[in-house]
């Protein structure tokens, strides 16, 4: 629990003043601090992530009354659904937060003394 919501908090943060892309050093590093196995680092990278960037789409979509997301999804998938795109932004961050959480684990276990945590 202790991960995801630092991942959760730090990228929320970090991405008000740094390009979206941080969250991967972000995720990266705290699963090389923190997380024990791949499937917990996968999934504390993919869920920090993926909420945040729904908030931030959700609150996008509010405070516009849809406007830009539907304009956005008409857009780029040609029709006129804003949920799509509500539920693809969290998606394709939390596919980045997810894989660079996982890659901080990997390199955990690479460099740990620990023979249960080696990776295989």
């Amino acid at each position: 629990m202790l991960p995801f919501l630092v991942i959760a908090l730090l990228s929320a943060v970090a991405q008000l003043f740094l390009p979206w892309w941080v969250i991967a050093p972000v995720a990266f590093g705290v699963c090389l601090w923190r997380s024990k196995t791949g499937w917990r680092a996968f999934g504390n990278g993919f869920l920090g992530i993926a909420v945040v960037w729904f908030v931030y789409a959700l609150s996008i979509h509010l405070q516009t009354d849809g406007i830009l997301t539907g304009r956005m999804a008409d857009l780029l998938f040609k029709i006129k659904a804003p949920l799509v795109l509500l539920l693809l932004t969290p998606l394709i961050g939390g596919l980045v937060g997810g894989l660079a959480g996982l890659a901080g684990q990997q390199l955990r276990a690479v460099f740990s003394t620990d023979p249960n945590h080696r990776a295989a």
